[in-house]
């Protein structure tokens, strides 16, 4: 089992309400929420192993070298100083808690893995590649339906009310919902555009042109040659759009496609039964009043 793990603490952040506060009076809704997100999960699914990707880097930059749109309108306007990178425009409140989400996950033994200048998508997409067995990716970024695969026991577990009322995405959802096969979403995604991350797609090319051009074209590289084909069955609309769109096109895959080939950190996968540093998560525990939600989860890994 993959998290993408700050999908899954956004969600807790607004789906908690902000009333769930430390002794001291700091807010921590987003905590406590994916801690109880995790115990769910585990109860529900009872994975072998599980990882909590994490976004090293939000906004990498050689995303943004090729599409400058990419994830632009998240940065914050007023970045810290000496910050050197784009931040992204977060609740003010849940920003603090982040920290202590990677505190309590280490505290606990809950792999916690990142790389420097990828998002967790990538390490989700090279963590998938390398898999030999099923997996289950946990995520409420429709990005990562790339990656379902029937032949692979691939599949996305898709949040639809907390993580109690999951979505289960493989092919047959993927083709049913977008007309395209799982490995076929990218590219879809990328004629379409993403407004959410500042992916400008091809103008005039909505979800279900896009779907009609994979489907009649077999896929992006089809369709790119069938604008150099008079033969081909283009209306003249079309073929102007994606003709002027060229330089978009042939960027465009880099930046939508997550990477599979990661360099990642030695890290151990499998699910602790007991604490790897019970003193810590005590002090964790007091200091933040984490209580139930994290009772929930100790107990749920020692069953």
């Amino acid at each position: 089992m993959l998290l993408d793990t700050a999908s899954l603490y956004f969600r807790a952040y607004f789906g908690v309400p902000d009333s769930v506060r430390a002794p001291d009076g700091t807010p921590v809704n987003a905590v406590r929420g994916l801690l109880d997100f995790i115990a769910r999960l585990v109860q529900d699914h009872r994975p072998d192993d599980l990882v909590a990707c994490m976004d090293f880097d939000w906004r990498p930059a050689w995303r943004v070298a090729l599409i400058p749109t990419y994830k632009a309108h998240r940065v914050a306007e007023e970045a810290p100083e000496g910050a050197g990178v784009d931040q992204e425009e977060v609740p003010d409140t849940l920003s603090p808690q982040v920290p202590v989400i990677d505190e309590v996950l280490d505290a606990i033994g809950i792999a916690r893995v990142g790389a420097a200048d990828y998002e967790a998508d990538d390490v989700i997409g090279t963590l998938t590649g390398r898999a030999a067995g099923p997996v289950d990716i946990v995520t409420g970024d429709r990005d990562l339906f790339q990656l379902v695969d029937d032949e692979r026991e691939v599949r996305v577990l898709y949040p639809v009310k907390g993580v109690g009322t999951l979505q289960l995405v493989d092919e047959s959802y993927v083709r049913e919902k977008y007309g395209v096969s799982g490995r076929g979403y990218a590219e879809l995604a990328l004629l379409r555009g993403d407004p959410s991350d500042g992916l400008p797609g091809v103008p005039g090319v909505g979800e279900k042109t896009a779907a009609k051009l994979l489907a009649a074209h077999g896929d992006l590289a089809g369709i790119m040659a069938a604008v150099d084909d008079p033969a081909a069955k283009l209306t003249p609309a079309q073929r102007k759009r994606l003709a002027d769109a060229r330089a978009y096109v042939e960027v465009a895959p880099k930046v939508v496609q997550v990477a599979s080939d990661v360099a990642l950190p030695p890290f151990e996968a499998a699910l602790p039964r007991a604490p790897r540093d019970p003193g810590a998560v005590a002090a964790l525990a007091e200091r933040w009043g984490l209580g139930g939600s994290l009772r929930r989860l100790l107990s749920t890994l020692e069953e």
